[in-house]
């Protein structure tokens, strides 16, 4: 059973082991022992790299005291066990969620686990056999939802002011700091990830699933890795020859990142935790053996009509994404630049993920923004509001997903926010069909996926 809060008569924490003690994890380990203390307590870590369990142990250990032990995936069901947990969140490299979040199920505890929910759909069918068989709980950390401006969209498209939907078009610019991050990192390699379409794209479309209401049924995909990689890098003229270093006007090489110049990141993937797998968070966008997309285009048909068409970039000079709802009565439109341009600033650094943080500089052009636009038909357009709920990621978007995944609600959430596993197999579906596609050029049903879930 949880146990009493201290300072908290009355209520009880909910026991926390955490699998996967990478830079994702922080989010959650910030939460417990802050905002969230009182809800939840971190009593274990499942991480094969003690060192890098350490850096997360460190901070726990400042702020609450004690000492959290350190197991081994394979001793998953004992750390559950001895621990007394009652909740596992998972934030490990993808194509391990199904083996914890299915062995963590059939240990008896519940799980939250950051998108997508595994990396390929057989092991996506995995998770669903675990579920089936125990009945225990799935809670996705879809956090875009809880952003102010998805969720005004959301709230227009509800409302029916825009009628029925017929069309949405969903455009995401990653630029060349935050897009090609992934390619410097194990998200390069797609069997680690389902590459982007399941790893970055199923955020986009559990929004697009979620504004709309809707279960998407077919996928047709096209696209390919297009810009990083030996291959199309030097054909295009981006890598510099040997012995030399693609310096900007601004004298910093923009295809690199220095982990050791940066304190989280240098304790997390520094020399020591790299001495105990080898793993190297900073290689080259140009390496040879980059499986991971970097270009891609879907099509994907909804239940009862609508059509979603996607793009995805991750070498664009800008950053921000445009969606574009049609319908019966009229179109709700929603532009966002989370950064204008790739500026570097001191020390020729850039914050890797702009829609998180503040980004440096503002281009005037197009400066950092965002606006929801809707028309009916025959009236003047109308600019719509949006306003962020305090401070934090996605303009307190985070804090309101951590309050939900940590607190919950007493009352219903009438933008129904919390999303579930059936949410997750649908995001990540359309990826999986969307990789089908890929290598086959027809269009792949989500039925024909075997996810054991109703569309």
């Amino acid at each position: 059973m949880p146990s009493t809060a201290s300072g908290a008569p009355g209520r009880t924490r909910t026991r926390y082991l955490v699998a996967g003690a990478g830079h994702r994890a922080g989010m959650y380990v910030d939460a417990l022992v802050t905002d969230h203390a009182d809800d939840g307590e971190i009593v274990a870590w499942v991480e094969p790299n003690p060192v890098r369990a350490a850096v997360h142990e460190a901070k726990v250990a400042a702020a609450v005291g004690g000492e959290r032990p350190v197991y081994h995936p394979e001793h998953l069901e004992k750390a559950i066990d001895q621990q007394r947990v009652d909740r596992v969140i998972v934030t490990s490299v993808d194509n391990t969620h199904a083996d914890l979040v299915s062995r963590s199920l059939r240990a008896g505890v519940d799980v939250v686990v950051e998108k997508p929910i595994a990396a390929t759909e057989a092991e996506a069918r995995q998770i669903a056999d675990a579920v089936a068989e125990t009945g225990r709980d799935v809670t996705m950390t879809f956090n875009y939802r809880y952003s102010p401006r998805n969720s005004a969209l959301r709230e227009v498209v509800a409302s029916g002011e825009i009628g029925r939907v017929l069309s949405v078009h969903f455009d995401w610019a990653l630029d060349t700091v935050h897009g090609a991050d992934y390619f410097r990192r194990w998200h390069r390699e797609k069997t680690n990830n389902g590459g982007l379409l399941v790893h970055k794209s199923s955020h986009h479309f559990d929004l697009v699933n979620w504004w709309i209401g809707a279960a998407p049924q077919r996928v047709f995909a096209s696209g390919g890795r297009r810009f990083y990689g030996d291959d199309a890098g030097h054909a295009g003229g981006y890598v510099p020859t040997a012995g030399e270093r693609a310096l900007t006007d601004q004298g910093v090489d923009p295809w690199s990142i220095d982990v050791d110049a940066d304190p989280y990141l240098s304790e997390l993937y520094g020399p020591e935790a790299r001495a105990v797998d080898g793993y190297a968070r900073d290689r080259s966008v140009f390496d040879p053996g980059i499986t991971t997309e970097d270009t891609l285009g879907l099509v994907v048909e909804y239940a009862g009509g609508p059509v979603l068409t996607y793009s995805l970039v991750a070498s664009a000079p800008w950053e921000g994404y445009r969606v574009v709802v049609n319908g019966t009565r009229g179109r709700a439109e929603l532009e966002v630049t989370e950064r204008g341009s790739v500026v570097f600033g001191a020390g020729g650094k850039a914050v890797l993920d702009p829609s998180f943080t503040e980004a440096f500089g503002e281009d005037e052009v197009r400066p950092n923004g965002e606006r929801l636009v809707v028309q009916k038909h025959w009236e003047r357009a109308e600019e719509r509001p949006i306003t962020a709920v305090g401070p934090g990621g996605h303009g307190g978007g985070d804090a309101l997903l951590l309050a939900d995944v940590f607190r919950g609600r007493a009352e219903a959430d009438p933008l129904g926010r919390a999303a579930g596993f059936r949410d997750g197999l649908l995001a990540s579906g359309i990826g999986y069909a969307g990789n089908r596609s890929l290598a086959t050029g027809d269009p792949v049903r989500l039925a024909d996926l075997g996810l054991g879930i109703d569309l």
